[in-house]
């Protein structure tokens, strides 16, 4: 028979870990392309042969999303496999009839059939919504781990958006390694806060070739997700975050709840910002779908490094780009600061935009009353620079995981918000990863050298 002419839609993450661990070097499918979605300036591109494997010697094309119903039909595809997160049924069974009406089969991928196996323990933390938690849910994990003599690789759900050879595995020791591998705005969010903290961190495209190495260097692999996509590596331990402020996504949104069904431990989130019947209806959704899992409640309380740069001023508020756009969030650590410490006023940004930051509000115009962190390219990078100096406020409140001051010039004065994890009550986290650190020892010598 001849192979199955496949496309696989993405958006530079799940797509090339789905090909690497089941289409690369498999005869029974000829993977024509991937396309791209999400993330801006990812397609025309290609997954180049190095990667590809011995079946594709050019490479294979990234083309864009939009194009799908004419790839189809100009390339004879006959199965279109979805590879990427944080999007409603609707979305997905939407994209579903696109590819059966343009007569191809649509598929979806087992989570577990994906999942690499670790010769070390692996804590997973993934989570139902993107912006729910995760970050601060494995910084937490990883200095308990830490603090109990374990050496920790951190490895995060992939963000290749430059050169994909170079990018095959990356390792992140130093905040050097940043500038090194060319980081987006996006990606110093997710690595930066290890990296200070003590935690290397991996990242990178061939997610087989990185647990070669992560765990050569670790005790404990901790999957530090992305979005609420599902975990590379089959967790021992198996956390997943949920958002009471949007209750109901954890049962609407792909793959969130297929994270929400494996789950060994949910963590509900923000329940000093929530109110108790937003978290006992989240609860009691968790129960109708996983009565295994323990549930541990937490709070993610702000902080302000001088909160009288807030109290009654103008203030425009800057948020984690991600969680505003496809987590589809209306605020974030920022807005709950200004409320906090009673800023006057928030200024709205939307006159000032520029570029593609004006462009980010034409495609998310929900967003509101804030200005999302985007820096997916250096033209992205200078156009939030730009919009920043251009709105007329008395503080900018960085209410992203980073001090935007490193990166771009902020002419106004700035306060840095942070958050970090406390559990409420027990069960908690500790009682969570028991099973894999208990009576379980380090390893001598402490980190390998390098």
């Amino acid at each position: 028979m001849s192979p199955i002419r496949t496309v696989i839609m993405g958006a530079a993450g799940r797509d090339f870990h789905n090909f690497n661990v089941a289409y690369r070097d498999n005869p029974a499918y000829d993977v024509v392309a991937f396309t791209a979605a999400q993330i801006p300036n990812i397609d025309g591109r290609k997954y180049p042969a190095s990667l590809a494997g011995r079946l594709y010697p050019k490479g294979i094309p990234i083309l864009a999303e939009a194009d799908l119903e004419a790839v189809i039909r100009d390339r004879k595809v006959q199965e279109v496999v979805f590879s990427y997160s944080d999007v409603s049924y609707a979305h997905v069974l939407g994209l579903g009839a696109v590819v059966n009406a343009a007569g191809a089969h649509f598929k979806l991928l087992g989570a577990g059939a994906t999942m690499l196996k670790s010769a070390k323990p692996v804590i997973a933390v993934c989570a139902v919504r993107t912006g729910s938690g995760k970050s601060q849910t494995t910084r937490r994990i990883a200095r308990m781990l830490r603090e109990q003599g374990f050496t920790v690789a951190a490895v995060r759900h992939p963000m290749p958006y430059g050169n994909l050879e170079r990018q095959r595995v990356q390792r992140y020791a130093a905040l050097s390694d940043l500038k090194a591998h060319r980081c987006t705005i996006e990606e110093i969010e997710e690595y930066e806060p290890h990296i200070v903290s003590g935690t290397i961190t991996y990242a990178g495209v061939d997610y087989g070739d990185i647990l070669a190495q992560a765990q050569e260097e670790a005790d404990v692999i901790l999957w530090d997700g992305g979005n609420n996509d599902t975990p590379f590596y089959r967790p021992d331990v198996h956390i997943v975050v949920a958002d009471p402020l949007r209750v109901g996504h954890e049962l609407a949104y792909y793959p969130g709840e297929t994270n929400l069904r494996m789950a060994d431990a949910v963590v509900i989130n923000k329940v000093e910002t929530a109110g108790s019947d937003a978290v006992n209806k989240l609860r009691a959704n968790i129960r109708s779908v996983n009565r295994r899992a323990v549930i541990v409640e937490a709070a993610s309380p702000v902080t302000a490094a001088d909160p009288s740069l807030i109290t009654g001023r103008r203030v425009l508020v800057v948020e984690d780009g991600p969680t505003l756009t496809h987590g589809e969030m209306t605020f974030g650590a920022g807005i709950v600061a200004a409320g906090k410490f009673g800023a006057a006023e928030l200024v709205d940004p939307r006159p000032y935009t520029v570029g593609t930051i004006a462009e980010t509000f034409r495609k998310y115009p929900g967003i509101g009353v804030l200005l999302p962190a985007m820096g997916y390219g250096d033209r992205q990078v200078k156009d939030l620079e730009t919009t920043i100096n251009r709105t007329p406020c008395d503080t900018v409140i960085i209410g992203t995981p980073i001090d935007l001051n490193r990166l771009i010039a902020i002419k106004k004065p700035t306060v840095r918000v942070t958050y970090e994890l406390q559990e409420i009550g027990k069960p908690d986290l500790a009682d969570v990863i028991a099973p894999i650190v208990g009576g379980r020892k380090p390893a001598p010598g402490g980190r390998r050298k390098r």
